[in-house]
């Protein structure tokens, strides 16, 4: 008889172990409900035209909202007795996966890589890293604003992105270039040489120097085509719960049967 209450138990316990293990994926969905995601993109930065550089940075995004964290060390360091100020922005592309250019796209043979020839690598200026105010593309040579400073420094800032920066992120159309390279490690025809974007600056300044596809985060990020779609919620795991509530039940019932086949065999004896 007692072994009958035992049996008699474990339909109670699996399903109450049913209930427990859908309790979270339930209260998680709930709790997300009405609630803002952000997602998080990084990209280690690679040095461009042997500027001996390297970094890295960290974009977080919620919403037009992105929180930029990056660091930059080994880049030139002073520029006309004061620290160098290197402009930097992402880049995006109109289609396809971003990239950092290669060598090979020095068409014009100076040595160098401008910013025009990186252009089918990387895109446009979407979006310029300043350290105040204005961030949009119109600021692309605003030195007085760069957003690094010097050889090595720690960016940080939170701004408000547009939807084709935002967009390009997700997408993986997105790419960070730090620009600025020190003259004296050049030709002398680079040396001679007006920036192809601002023709009072020297083309060293606003080559680039330092570049970095931003990628999905390995802290868990969205799929392609970002919170917009609203995939890669808690829909798998929803998936997975369920078949694992009904494994319960069904082992639930089979616990049920045993005991009552062992009941009616007590009876009868």
């Amino acid at each position: 008889m007692r072994t009958a209450k035992k049996l008699m138990l474990t339909p109670v316990l699996a399903l109450t172990a049913f209930g427990l293990a859908a309790g979270p994926a339930a209260a998680a969905t709930a709790g997300d409900s009405g609630s803002e995601d952000s997602w998080t993109y990084e990209a280690d930065l690679g040095e461009i035209n042997d500027s001996g550089a390297s970094g890295d940075i960290m974009i977080t995004l919620k919403g037009n909202q992105a929180t930029v964290t990056e660091h930059v060390e080994g880049l030139a360091e002073t520029f006309m007795d004061g620290p160098y100020p290197h402009v930097q922005h992402i880049h995006v592309k109109p289609s396809g996966s971003a990239e950092c250019p290669t060598p090979s796209a020095d068409e014009n043979g100076d040595g160098i890589v401008n910013t025009p020839e990186g252009g089918p690598a990387y895109g446009e200026v979407a979006t310029t890293l300043t350290d105040s105010g204005d961030t949009s593309a119109d600021a692309a040579v605003d030195v007085d604003h760069a957003g690094i400073k010097g050889g090595s420094a720690t960016y940080e800032r939170t701004i408000d992105l547009d939807d084709k920066t935002k967009d390009a992120i997700n997408d993986g159309r997105a790419t960070v270039v730090v620009h600025g390279l020190n003259p004296e490690d050049q030709s002398k025809a680079v040396q001679d040489a007006k920036s192809p974007l601002d023709d009072s600056l020297p083309q060293a300044a606003t080559a680039p120097a330092l570049c970095g596809t931003l990628a999905d985060s390995q802290m868990g990020q969205p799929p392609k085509g970002g919170p917009d779609t609203g995939g890669g919620s808690t829909a798998g795991n929803d998936t997975v719960m369920l078949a694992t509530g009904g494994g319960l039940v069904a082992a639930a019932g089979a616990a049920f049967a045993i005991s009552r086949r062992k009941n009616s065999k007590t009876s009868t004896h």
